[in-house]
């Protein structure tokens, strides 16, 4: 004889309380995404993509949108650029809706040569709201024969 643990799940199934096609059917979809960085682990660049969806540009509000890598001791390591052509520096800026890619070239904010290989973070901030992932920066292996 088998035994649940929830005696009332013929009635869950009945109703789709216990469905993960019902429980993902009522989740809007995310204002704001930021998608992994490629390549990753990566050197000596990579890129960051992110996408803002129409509804926080409603009625032609334009966010304001930085974006800043982090080193494990939370410092700011630096601040990519938008990847568009423009090169700006994604800080601070006012960005319309879509999807956007930043590029960082892996070097520090101040010029002092490329970052040291280990974990970095990137958050991406829209209006106030923050968004985190994380990154690797690895040193290419080169065999000796």
């Amino acid at each position: 004889m088998v035994r649940l643990a929830w005696p009332g799940w013929w009635l869950g199934l009945l109703v789709g309380v216990a469905s993960p096609v019902a429980a993902q059917a009522n989740i809007p979809p995310p204002r704001v995404e930021l998608k992994e960085n490629y390549p990753n682990p990566f050197f000596p660049a990579t890129t960051i993509p992110f996408e803002i969806a129409p509804e926080v540009c409603g009625k032609g509000h334009q966010p304001v949108v930085s974006l800043k890598i982090y080193n494990v001791l939370v410092q700011v390591v630096a601040i990519p650029s938008l990847a568009s052509g423009s090169n700006r520096p994604v800080d601070s800026l006012r960005l319309g809706c879509g999807e956007h890619h930043a590029y960082w070239d892996g070097r520090y904010r101040d010029g002092r040569g490329e970052v040291t290989p280990g974990v970095y973070y990137y958050q991406l901030t829209v209006d106030g709201e923050r968004y985190t992932r994380k990154m690797i920066a690895q040193k290419k292996v080169t065999s000796q024969q």
